[in-house]
C-alpha cells in the first residue's frame, strides 16, 4: 500500500537539528519520538499491519508502496451486493408484513445506500490504485547497508528522477503522537516517519504515514530495522498473521489467498469440530457467495501485475545496478558504536520490559559514556 496523504498532516521534524534515537520533541499537541540515526532495536515484534513493504528478499527490501489486498476488492464489491440482495430479499418480505407507503420508503432508502456505497467503494478503490501508481518505494539494501531514496526535479522543462543514498545508520526515523483536529472532532493520530536531510543540496527526502497505534508504528520500524539487521528474512513474518500463505505461493494476495482461507475453514473443522465452527463456516461462505468468490482475488493479483509494470524505480538503471547482490566477503558491517548500543539496550530491557524506550535509549547512551 502506498504511504496515505493525510488531511490534517502529521507534524514532522526539524532537518537541520540533530537527532538521535530517544530523544523527544514537542510540536504543539504532539509528541515526536525519534528512533535513529543510529538505528536501535525497541523490543516489540517486528509487524506491517498496513501492508506498505511491498517486496522482500534476500538482497533489498521496498518501503512505502505495498501490494494491493484482497479485502479491499471484497468491500468493494460486497457492499453493493449486499445491498442488492437486502432489497430482493429482505425488503420484498418486509413489505408483505407491513403492507403500506413505509415499506416502499425502506425499499428505495435501501436503494439509494447500495448505490451510494457501489459509487464510494469503487471511487475509493480507484483513487489508491492511482496511489500506487504515482508512489515511489524507498529502498533498503542489506548488503550494502544503504537506503535508496528516488527525487523527482524538474530541469529544463523536464521530471527528472534521480537516486539518491543514503547511509542506513544516517537514516533518520520518528514515530508520532499528537491530536488532530477532522470535522468530527479531536482525533487522536499515531504516524510513522523515515526521511533524510540531504547534506550537498539541503533537501528533506521524507516519507511518512498515519498508522492505528503506537505499537504498531514501532512495529512497523522495527521491520524495516530487523530486515537491515539480519534478523528478519521473509514478509510471511510481519504480514501474514493468519497464515494464508503457504509454500511457493507469490509475496501479494490473490486467488489463492482466498482458496488458501478454505483450506484452513476446512482443517478446522475437520481437526476441533464445534458448532461454533459451524455457524462461522456458514457465514464464511455467505460473506464468500457475496464478494464473488475469487474474484476479488483476481482484481488484487491483476491490479499487483499492473503496478509492477509501472513501477519508476525498476526504470532507472542506476538503482537496478546498486541493487544487485554483492558477494558475502563485501557485506558492509554495523559499526562498533550501533552493535556496543543495540547490546546495551537489549541489556536494559531484559532487565525492564516495560520501560519507555526514550528512557532505555538515553540510558544505553550515558552508559556508553554518552551523555543523552
Amino acid at each position: 500500500m502506498a504511504k496515505k496523504t493525510q488531511t490534517e498532516p502529521l507534524p514532522e521534524p526539524t532537518p537541520g537539528q540533530p537527532h538521535r534515537a530517544g530523544d523527544i520533541e514537542r510540536i504543539g499537541t504532539s509528541k515526536i519520538t525519534y528512533l535513529a540515526p543510529l538505528p536501535l532495536p525497541t523490543g516489540l515484534s517486528p509487524v506491517d499491519f498496513s501492508r506498505v513493504v511491498g517486496e522482500m528478499n534476500d538482497t533489498w527490501l521496498d518501503y512505502g508502496v505495498g501490494s494491493p489486498n484482497v479485502f479491499g476488492y471484497q468491500f468493494a464489491i460486497g457492499v453493493p451486493l449486499f445491498f442488492i440482495f437486502f432489497s430482493l430479499v429482505m425488503v420484498p418480505l418486509l413489505l408483505i408484513s407491513i403492507m403500506d407507503w413505509q415499506g416502499y420508503q425502506i425499499l428505495l432508502g435501501v436503494a439509494v445506500m447500495g448505490g451510494a456505497g457501489f459509487l464510494m467503494s469503487w471511487f475509493s478503490i480507484r483513487r489508491t490504485h492511482r496511489n500506487y501508481l504515482k508512489a515511489v518505494p524507498i529502498r533498503f539494501h542489506r548488503q550494502r547497508r544503504e537506503v535508496c531514496f528516488i527525487v523527482k526535479e524538474q530541469r529544463l522543462g523536464h521530471e527528472v528522477e534521480e537516486p539518491v543514498i543514503v547511509p542506513w545508520e544516517s537514516l533518520m526515523a520518528w514515530a508520532v503522537e499528537g491530536y488532530g483536529a477532522t470535522q468530527y472532532g479531536t482525533t487522536q493520530q499515531y504516524g510513522l516517519g523515515i526521511g533524510y536531510a540531504h547534506l550537498e543540496t539541503g533537501k528533506w527526502l521524507k516519507t511518512e504515514g498515519r498508522t492505528a497505534g503506537m505499537a504498531l508504528s514501532l512495529g512497523e520500524w522495527e521491520v524495516l530495522r530487523a530486515y537491515m539487521e539480519y534478523e528478519l528474512h521473509s514478509l510471511d513474518e510481519v504480514q501474514d498473521a493468519l497464515g494464508l500463505r503457504e509454500p511457493g505461493d507469490p509475496p501479494n494476495q490473490g486467488m489463492h489467498t482466498i482458496r488458501n482461507a478454505q483450506r484452513k475453514l476446512h482443517g478446522g473443522l475437520r481437526d476441533n469440530p464445534s458448532l461454533w465452527r459451524y455457524f462461522f463456516a456458514a457465514g464464511w461462505y455467505f460473506y464468500h457467495a457475496l464478494t464473488l468468490w475469487t474474484l476479488p482475488g483476481y482484481l488484487a493479483e491483476r491490479e499487483h501485475k499492473a503496478i509492477q509494470r509501472q513501477q519508476p524505480q525498476q526504470r532507472l538503471p542506476e538503482v537496478e545496478a546498486w541493487s544487485q547482490p554483492l558477494p558475502k566477503e563485501q557485506w558492509a558491517k554495523p559499526s562498533e558504536e550501533l552493535a556496543l548500543l543495540s547490546a546495551e539496550v537489549r541489556r536494559i530491557r531484559q532487565r525492564d520490559p516495560q520501560r519507555p524506550i526514550e528512557e532505555v535509549f538515553a540510558e544505553a547512551y550515558r552508559h556508553q559514556g554518552i551523555e543523552a
